[in-house]
């Protein structure tokens, strides 16, 4: 096959053998999304690059290594890497932020990382998330880690575990790196390039490099929790109070600090096993300071990423429940020329009520009708010959049990008449054997 015609690297093709699935996700997380109160939020697919330099960081291996780029009369452009920036930067300029508080969005979109691909993580991936912007009450924390949770719980996934953990503020911070530096210092050399340059500019960042000789040498680092201030502290207690209360298990993991620089105070992930080493499914917290940092008043924020192909996986793996593939509801076989007029018009009368129809397009004979049809999942069949139309009557079969219901064939109102009067489970339900 041409090169030309195989999908780029990293990404996927959604079939419609598989498109019950995504139906699937993408129901329940709008669905729960809805009952929290967020509304949905749509956005461009790319930004000005500058947008994530300055919001996701300049240290950050997104901004570093990750983002796919343009320049387009000379004007850069990016496209979204994730979710939040892109979707506070909308806030900001169209005014949702002097509005009533808290503002609480949410989206289902495709994001971009070059990166190497490997099971649930891909080059173009897309991404439901929420954000809420105008509270800093704890409880917020908790109501958005709920909202994740009762997604998860409802597609049906087990054995997820929540992470939970605190990197504090500015102020608490600048003591933590200063404590990391020290720590790391002395290891300086055995360090990968990028962290070398990080330990200077980003000491938080070494925490998160994937090298597993990076992370031998981070395993005995010192934890944020022993640096937080007095306020992030009694914030951070009261969150896993308030999850407490609300029946939310959880493990305190001080060795998340998120991949993103804007997170502040609480920081989150459901991990699961089900997937090997790639276990996130979803992932969150709060960044305060986002806000402020892209020119608008300070404004706390938080909010969560959940990737779509990652949950479907993790779904697949535990045999969770999907939604059913839409099949043919009926079909119409025409046993001759004469008759295909006739199937063409009250295909459409059912498709005006609702109903997906089809009749045969490639004028087969009856028995390959009856195979198209049956390979379609097609509920019911109405034949249509010379005989059923002098007559002006016909059978609806079901396609399963073999029964039949008579229905008019005189006219497309008759027809709509004797198919709407009565639900078709209703018809066959109500027979006699």
């Amino acid at each position: 096959m041409a090169n030309y015609l195989k999908r780029p690297q990293g990404t996927e093709d959604i079939t419609p053998d598989r498109i019950s699935k995504w139906y699937t996700v993408e129901k329940v997380t709008r669905e729960v999304a809805e009952s929290f109160g967020f509304s949905e939020i749509r956005i461009p697919t790319f930004e000005q690059t500058e947008l994530f330099q300055r919001s996701v960081g300049e240290t950050t291996d997104v901004v570093q290594k990750e983002m796919y780029s343009v320049i387009a009369r000379e004007t850069k452009f990016t496209l979204r890497p994730e979710g939040t920036a892109g979707t506070i930067r909308a806030m900001l300029q169209n005014g949702m932020l002097a509005e009533a508080l808290p503002q609480k969005v949410f989206y289902q979109f495709s994001c971009f990382r070059h990166e190497r691909p490997q099971a649930g993580r891909l080059r173009e991936f897309h991404q439901f998330g929420v954000e809420m912007a105008g509270a800093a009450s704890p409880y917020a924390d908790a109501e958005v880690i709920l909202l994740g949770r009762t997604v998860l719980e409802r597609v049906g996934l087990k054995d997820i575990v929540l992470n939970l953990n605190s990197i504090g503020c500015p102020k608490c911070r600048a003591k933590y790196q200063e404590a990391l530096r020290a720590y790391f210092e002395p290891h300086k050399e055995q360090l990968c390039e990028t962290c070398q340059e990080r330990l200077v500019r980003n000491p938080m960042r070494l925490l998160d490099c994937k090298s597993p000789e990076d992370q031998e040498i981070a395993k005995d680092a010192p934890v944020i929790l022993d640096y937080l201030c007095e306020e992030c502290s009694a914030h951070f207690e009261a969150v896993k109070q308030h999850l407490t209360a609300m029946g939310v298990e959880f493990v305190i993991n001080p060795k998340i600090v998120r991949g993103l620089d804007y997170y502040t105070k609480t920081v989150f992930e459901f991990i699961t096993t089900s997937i090997g080493a790639q276990g996130t499914v979803c992932a969150g917290g709060r960044y305060d300071g986002l806000i402020e940092q892209l020119g608008g008043q300070s404004i706390p924020a938080l909010g969560f990423g959940m990737g779509l192909e990652r949950l479907i996986l993790t779904m697949e793996q535990q045999e969770c429940g999907f939604l059913d593939a839409k099949s043919c509801d009926v079909y119409f076989a025409p046993m001759d020329d004469a008759a295909r007029p006739t199937a063409l018009q009250y295909a459409n009368v059912l498709r005006d009520m609702g109903v997906r129809a089809e009749f045969d397009l490639m004028e087969r004979s009856f028995k390959a009708q009856m195979k198209y049809a049956n390979k379609l999942g097609t509920k019911y069949l109405v034949v249509l010959g010379s005989n059923e139309l002098e007559q002006g009557a016909g059978q609806l079969k079901n396609m399963i049990t073999g029964k039949q219901h008579p229905i008019r064939l005189d006219s497309a109102a008759h027809f709509a008449e004797d198919y709407s009067g009565i639900s078709i489970a209703e018809m066959f339900d109500t027979e006699t054997n």
